[in-house]
């Protein structure tokens, strides 16, 4: 069986050189890239089925190697790694297509932990290509469309994958729990919150500007999405 190929991108060398043996050790097939730039071109050039990527980066930070590589790749799982722990360094990571954060100081298990689930279970291997429609509003997995009222919708993957979440569970109340273990993955330790966050976006995309909105909060409990004029 071919192993795994992660890319590791990490200016501190200690730091990588651990990485890599300790991922090696696990039967990964790494590389090591020490600033954005080459982080970029590494990921141009070749698949891989994880990155690593710091976000404090000489050249180019790892956020702007993220943004521009979600331009080109939408499925590869990138996990950041960050000193920061300050929830909106977080969260634009996230909104700008990463898969999951760890921060700096960890253990190395917990990072041993989080690939497993990436790798095992990335959300490009359980897209089938079915289309969902609620009213006006058309998703298409597969290609990743999105329209309302025939109007082209721009969404982050983020964004996508948690709307893909609430419409294949129609008319059912989803907690944030179940959200974040569906779109972000059972092994994910950040604050629920963020949902909430992800919801707003959604709201400003999907239903501002409408008479009607699909998009709905069950107090105390979670979100839906479902269409009123299909209500009994």
């Amino acid at each position: 069986m071919e192993k795994p190929k992660i890319l590791i991108v990490e200016d501190e060398k200690k730091l990588s050189r651990v990485l890599q043996l300790e991922l090696e050790y696990e039967n990964y097939e790494t590389e090591i890239a020490e600033d954005g730039k080459i982080a970029l071109a590494e990921m141009e050039q070749k698949k891989w089925d994880l990155v690593l990527l710091d976000i404090m980066l000489p050249k180019l930070s790892g956020l702007e190697v993220l943004r521009r590589v979600r331009r080109f790749d939408e499925t590869t799982p990138i996990l950041l790694l960050t000193a920061r722990d300050q929830v909106h360094d977080k969260v634009s990571g996230l909104d700008l297509g990463a898969n999951d954060y760890i921060t700096k100081p960890f253990q190395i298990e917990e990072l041993l932990a989080r690939i497993r689930v990436h790798l095992r279970n990335p959300i490009s291997k359980r897209e089938n290509g079915d289309v969902f429609t609620v009213g006006d509003l058309y998703v298409n997995v597969s290609s990743r469309e999105v329209k309302r009222n025939e109007k082209q919708i721009e969404l982050t993957p983020r964004e996508f994958d948690l709307l893909v979440c609430l419409l294949k569970n129609k008319n059912i109340v989803l907690t944030r729990e179940q959200l974040i273990e569906d779109v972000w993955g059972f092994d994910y330790y950040g604050d629920t919150n963020v949902v909430d966050v992800y919801i707003r976006y959604l709201r400003q995309k999907i239903d501002k500007g409408y008479d009607q909105t699909y998009i709905q909060t069950v107090r105390g409990v979670g979100y839906t999405i479902k269409n009123k004029d299909m209500e009994t």
